[in-house]
């Protein structure tokens, strides 16, 4: 089943479909609540409730809601790389301007439509407003070893580099566009947009 978060994030990973389409509903129902109350007043309990699952089946999973969180993280990511994948099939080959427009318009597309993304995105954001190095350095590996091929480049230590120097503009302007608009300044987005290719485009071509 596609977009399970990586076993070493759940207490126990789901082995029958069952089970797994359990653990899709649970962290949906995490998703809607990020949404509807906030991480603070985020509960355990209020989850299953809204799965329709026992508690128990929760504390299977996951010990708190911290453990969910970073789960619903994962998944993001999952998801993501799958989405930018399937943005650059219709993509010249070597093309990195179709893949800097991929990654970056899936990431803004999640961060408006996917639930709970605004909060929890791949992981950086909990508790609300904290901006850590880890998940940017995940993205910056995930799309390295996404893109190295696709690129014809080595997936080796300067092209992760570059990726995670992109990665954290990317955030640090992207955050500051949806500051000043909730859907996402334009303008600030088509900076983001230049200030990318400007600074890849170096590397790339």
């Amino acid at each position: 089943m596609k977009s399970v978060p990586h076993a070493t994030s759940l207490r126990r990973a789901p082995v029958q479909r069952r089970s797994a389409e359990r653990l899709t509903r649970i962290l949906d129902a995490c998703a809607d609540l990020l949404d509807e109350v906030g991480y603070d007043a985020l509960s355990t309990r209020a989850v299953a409730q809204r799965a329709q699952v026992p508690i128990g089946s929760v504390y299977r999973f996951f010990g708190n809601k911290r453990q969910m969180a970073d789960a619903l993280a994962q998944r993001n990511l999952e998801r993501y790389s799958e989405r930018v994948t399937e943005r650059l099939k219709g993509a010249r080959r070597g093309d990195w301007r179709a893949a800097v427009d991929a990654v970056l318009d899936e990431y803004l597309s999640m961060k408006r439509t996917a639930p709970g993304f605004s909060l929890v995105d791949f992981g950086n954001q909990i508790p609300v407003g904290a901006r850590q190095a880890e998940p940017n350095t995940r993205v910056a590996d995930r799309l390295t070893d996404l893109l190295s091929g696709y690129l014809g480049r080595t997936p080796d230590e300067e092209l992760r580099r570059v990726f995670l120097v992109a990665v954290e503009s990317a955030d640090t302007l992207v955050q500051l566009a949806f500051r000043m608009d909730p859907e996402g300044d334009e303008e600030v987005i088509r900076e983001t947009r230049d200030l990318l290719r400007a600074y890849l485009g170096r590397v790339l071509d």
